[in-house]
């Protein structure tokens, strides 16, 4: 068996490309090729700006970037304190099972306990068997009784303008 140097890190400017690439491969993995719409002026704005609205974690494996965990803070009103919502958080191939998608949640953890937040969330697709089975083993619980709910932006603009029911 051989042992890898796996090291996490936060993004960087420089690193837009790289993370443009990753998040084409991630809606690639998902299924979805053509849903993304993230640029590089976009997530420079988002994510380097003068108030980031989220944050990237790169996985590297023996000095490369291998993978990555896109995430945000939320509010708990029950817990009354912050939480992290992990957006995304992907392997290349190549890769998995060498420790890349562990650190990475560790990382979010240490992140999550050191700044006394309340909980990490995330939803993964229900026929990612192997993703569930990695997040079980580490922790996870899946909350059937939840539902996602999303407005897209055709939905948003419609409420805008007053149109609640």
């Amino acid at each position: 068996m051989s042992t890898h140097d796996v090291a996490i890190r936060e993004a960087e400017p420089r690193d837009l490309p790289l993370i443009v690439d990753f998040i084409r491969r991630k809606a690639a993995f998902d299924g979805l090729p053509d849903s993304v719409e993230a640029t590089e002026p976009l997530l420079q704005e988002h994510l380097f700006g003068q108030h980031p609205a989220a944050y990237i974690a790169l996985g590297e494996l023996d000095g490369r970037v291998v993978g990555f965990a896109s995430y945000f803070l939320t509010f708990s009103s029950f817990l009354g304190r912050c939480g992290i919502w992990l957006d995304d958080l992907f392997v290349e191939d190549s890769a998995r099972g060498k420790g890349v998608g562990a650190a990475l949640l560790t990382y979010l953890a240490v992140l999550a306990e050191t700044r006394d937040y309340g909980r990490i969330e995330w939803v993964t697709a229900t026929d990612n068997l192997k993703g569930l089975a990695f997040y079980q083993r580490n922790g996870a619980r899946v909350h059937v009784r939840l539902r996602l709910l999303r407005l897209e932006a055709r939905e948003v603009s419609r409420l805008a303008r007053g149109s609640a029911t």
